[in-house]
């Protein structure tokens, strides 16, 4: 069993309880247009080129049977469209221009590399977490990883936009410990309008999950003019204190860090005008979601 992974991320304590693992599943069926990560949006390994880290050597030129990379009057150019992501340029290039995201990788590797971390999940409560992109989008993946860490006695975690059949998350559910999903806001159509999907289906699966064993975590990342109003994070909070089994309703803010990587994917970064929500705007909105009934951290 292989999938395709972005990054497994060590010592990582935002996904979940103590210290822990956090394996990058490629693939979302989401279009957040602030997406923090979007090398993991598509499915399929790909090339990011960073202009600016680029010596001009060459070498990569000289390495590609598709003729992807041209030296031009002494400039790097790149023509994404020649390119099958083999990822021979990034052997050759040791300033970091070219770096391929995605490698396909078998169970026994990914859990070779999460066990070297166990003493750490047992003295901490820690585990492993698997998220993206959207793990869910390589669910038989995502169930042989999940499912060789509960053998070995690993906690594990899922983070999910929930934006699937129920059926496909009631399958997961077996294998996991936690679940932390995302509700980005509470009106469909504007959910609709900046992630490209309605929420029906993301709010009755919370609702089910609401409902299961497993503790859940609900997150909102609080992006400017989509979703920071009072109004807002107000419906959310009142909605997910109505799920019986919530541990906490987290308010993460946009950070705008994300435009070097929108450009090494040569895709349009539209949230490159936001800024930072403030600590005390922050503050506010995690008050209004206390008073709504929810239980909130983060603020």
């Amino acid at each position: 069993m292989s999938g395709i992974i972005t990054n497994i991320q060590r010592f990582s304590i935002h996904d979940g309880p103590g210290i822990r693992t956090t394996v990058f599943l490629k693939g979302c069926n989401l279009r957040c247009f602030w997406c923090h990560n979007p090398e993991d949006i598509r499915p399929q390994p790909e090339i990011q080129f960073f202009s600016e880290r680029c010596i001009g050597c060459g070498m990569c030129a000289e390495c590609c049977e598709n003729g992807a990379h041209a030296m031009l009057n002494g400039i790097h150019v790149y023509m994404r469209d020649r390119c099958t992501a083999c990822g021979h340029c990034t052997e050759t290039c040791y300033a970091g221009g070219v770096v391929r995201v995605g490698k396909v990788m078998d169970v026994d590797e990914v859990m070779a590399e999460i066990r070297q971390d166990a003493a750490f999940y047992a003295s901490s409560g820690g585990g492993v977490t698997l998220s993206g992109g959207e793990p869910l989008l390589q669910i038989d993946f995502a169930q042989a990883i999940l499912g060789a860490c509960r053998t070995e006695g690993i906690h594990t975690a899922i983070e999910t936009a929930a934006h699937f059949p129920w059926r496909r998350i009631e399958a997961i559910l077996p294998f996991v410990d936690l679940v932390m999903m995302d509700i980005k806001h509470i009106d469909s159509a504007r959910h609709c309008e900046v992630t490209g999907a309605p929420n029906e289906r993301i709010l009755d699966n919370a609702r089910r999950l609401g409902e299961q064993p497993q503790p859940l975590i609900v997150r909102t990342p609080v992006i400017p003019g989509v979703n920071d109003s009072e109004d807002v994070i107000r419906a959310i909070a009142a909605f997910v204190a109505t799920l019986p089994n919530v541990v906490h309703y987290e308010l993460l803010p946009f950070h705008p860090m994300a435009q070097s990587k929108y450009e090494s994917l040569a895709l349009d970064y539209q949230a490159t005008h936001l800024n930072a929500p403030s600590k005390t705007h922050m503050t506010a909105l995690a008050e209004v979601a206390k008073a709504a009934g929810a239980r909130v951290i983060g603020d």
